[in-house]
């Protein structure tokens, strides 16, 4: 099969293959509009329709593998509400809301805490897979008899309490979009949304709709809604640029580029913990790192143990190792970690580590490689890779690429790792500041996972399908929407100038010079007047050839707003947090009883508007979802 490098060779690189119709444009009208098809997406599109509302579902890729959690997940964290579980659901979401130093969502942890459980039946009546029905891992550690659940047993405050349920993620997302079809919600793939309409074109005033164009047509549409979920990533490729050249492996693909973030904010939403980022964690090629492929948690238990066989101590295993990051991180295993480190440096292991598979018992080494790793997102492309080549878990050990040396540079950071990222700020009904927009799933500040992601796009959903009921459609501003347009099709009306590779990497490099490990106000301003600068004299130099370019310069567009957003979040915060991995030179001091608080931003008339909130701004968790959700009617009635 020619390759594109052979088509260019020969002088035959094949035309567009679909009709480009740049500008050609149609108006959608909804009740409740969805933008992003991921887990959350698909969650708030199902509980939405099923009010019986008209329900447009927006995704720029194809719904039925979009997402983070599209190609599979194998855990469903967090269900306290199980028949099996031993600990009360709002005890557990007090605890996830306390951790982090109080960095948490919790709101979106009682909702998880509460929901998710009723979420994950439903998911099981669409056809998603949850239990071990055929009784395959009947004799695994974490076995239910009574409900067929296989819980996990990688650590003792899980295995205790039982709120973690291994699961055949990769039946989900096609479930998910089955069900949105037969509930009538109107899909549209390869549709990138662009950004956000408010009542007569004014920043931070209701949100009456969104814009967005056909990644291979071209085709502008404009959606016009009642009520608006963002459901899209909250995380964007920003400090650096994925290219064959940097042998640079990311967790996620940079497709997700932060885009519902950034039309938050252009909008005038409010966002939250911004300035958080850390230390890129994942293999750069430069040193070496344990690569899960999909999360450690999928190597459950595999034990380590060095070149000649000798186990390393503390009861490492491949999930704790992975998590460890440098020598110089101490939140996580330290004691176990450094008892490693030294007996390397003096000759007691000899590198490089390997996880042991053929020493775990058969019945546990099946579920780790033949049903977790199976059941996420890229350990399966591993799995069925390292076979064919002629891995045999039974027999061979699995090599873990962590040395001594660490991690990537620190100026390689990212926004993914850990959850105390940032995010969309919203209130008991998952509502923005802004008057008909919603959020849900990663798009909230210090999110969760799939089952978090689940939990609050069901429950978004069902908040913005009662506000749709209540509410009239609002006039969309046609001058509001000619800017868009011009925004977006100007990149396609250049024949020359500077390609969208470009771009991204004078935004990371920027993002790395100003807004790295250390920071000052300097930096930082600094940081924002580069930026600004590439969006003035650079972004109309951007051209795209085809469609798909066109939607890779829109995804730099995104990355460009998302990163003027962190750095005037980090403007705001005045002082060092180990929680948010955030240091300013400038204010030394660690976690000064002041600080603890949420750092909030929007853009008021363009401008950059600092605001605050204490980290217990939910209030009471338990007593405010219950005023909030009387007419629930679920599994946990408490």
């Amino acid at each position: 099969m020619a390759n594109w490098h052979d088509y260019a060779v020969r002088g035959r690189v094949p035309e567009w293959p679909y009709p480009i119709r740049y500008e050609n444009e149609q108006v959608i009208e909804t009740d409740v509009l969805v933008l992003g098809g991921g887990i959350a997406g698909c969650w708030a599109a199902i509980a939405a329709a099923s009010e019986g509302l008209r329900v447009v579902l927006v995704e720029k890729s194809a719904t039925i593998r979009s997402g983070a959690g599209g190609p599979g997940c194998d855990h469903w964290c967090d269900a306290p509400a199980n028949p099996s579980s031993k600990v009360d659901p709002d005890d557990w979401a007090q605890r996830l809301a306390s951790a982090n130093g109080g960095y948490a969502n919790g709101i979106g942890r009682q909702i998880q805490c509460r929901e998710n459980y009723d979420t994950i039946l439903e998911l099981e009546r669409m056809g998603g897979k949850i239990r071990d029905t055929e009784g395959e891992f009947k004799a695994a550690e974490g076995y239910d008899e009574k409900t067929k659940f296989v819980f996990s047993p990688r650590s003792n405050p899980f295995h205790e309490s039982n709120v973690v349920m291994r699961v055949w993620g990769t039946t989900f997302k096609p479930a998910l979009k089955r069900e949105c079809q037969r509930l009538g919600v109107t899909i549209y793939d390869r549709v990138m949304a662009t950004g956000l309409l408010n009542e007569a074109g004014a920043q931070g005033q209701r949100v009456v709709g969104a814009t967005g164009f056909n990644n291979r047509t071209g085709e502008f549409t404009v959606f016009k809604a009642k009520a608006t979920i963002l459901c899209m990533s909250g995380s964007a490729p920003i400090w650096t640029f994925d290219t064959e050249l940097a042998a640079l492996s990311t967790f996620r693909p940079r497709t997700l580029s932060g885009d519902g973030i950034a039309m938050a904010w252009r909008a005038g939403a409010e966002l939250a913990l911004l300035e958080k980022s850390e230390r890129h964690r994942l293999g750069g090629g430069h040193k070496h790192h344990w690569y899960a492929g999909a999360g450690d948690a999928s190597y459950e238990n595999v034990p380590l143990v060095d070149a000649n066989g000798k186990v390393l101590p503390g009861g490492l295993s491949l999930p704790h190792w992975g998590r460890k990051s440098d020598p110089g991180d101490g939140r996580v295993g330290g004691g176990a970690w450094e008892q490693v480190r030294e007996g390397v440096l003096k000759g007691e292991y000899e590198l490089p580590i390997y996880g042991d598979f053929p020493a775990m018992a058969p019945i546990e080494r099946n579920v780790t490689w033949k049903f977790l790793l199976r059941e996420e997102s890229g350990t399966k492309i591993i799995v069925d890779s390292y076979e064919e080549s002629g891995f045999d878990a039974a027999k061979d050990r699995l090599m873990a690429y962590q040395l001594l040396e660490g991690t990537s540079p620190p100026q390689w950071r990212e926004i993914y790792r850990g959850v105390e990222r940032g995010g969309v700020m919203i209130d008991w009904d998952l509502k923005t500041n802004l008057d008909g927009l919603y959020a849900a799933g990663e798009q909230l500040f210090v999110a969760g996972d799939h089952s978090f992601a689940a939990a609050t796009g069901r429950y978004a959903g069902r908040k913005a399908a009662a506000y749709a009921l209540e509410v009239s459609h609002a006039a969309i501003s046609r001058e509001q929407v000619a800017k868009e347009k011009a925004r977006v099709y100007g990149p396609a009306k250049r024949t020359e100038g500077i390609d969208w590779k470009e771009l991204h990497a004078a935004i990371a490099r920027v993002m790395q010079w100003f807004c790295a490990e250390y920071k000052t106000e300097r930096l930082l301003k600094m940081g924002l007047e580069s930026l600004n600068e590439i969006e003035q004299r650079w972004v109309p130099h951007l051209y795209a050839s085809d469609p798909h370019k066109l939607l890779r310069g829109m995804e730099d567009l995104s990355i460009l707003n998302y990163a003027q957003a962190i750095l005037h979040s980090s403007l705001a915060r005045k002082a060092s947090t180990q929680w948010l991995d955030f240091q300013r030179i400038d204010y030394p001091e660690m976690d000064p009883p002041e600080s603890n608080k949420l750092t909030t931003i929007k853009l008021e008339n363009d401008q950059a508007v600092p605001g605050e909130r204490p980290l217990n701004y939910a209030g009471h968790l338990k007593k405010n979802y219950e005023a909030h959700n009387r007419d629930y009617t679920g599994v946990w009635k408490g």
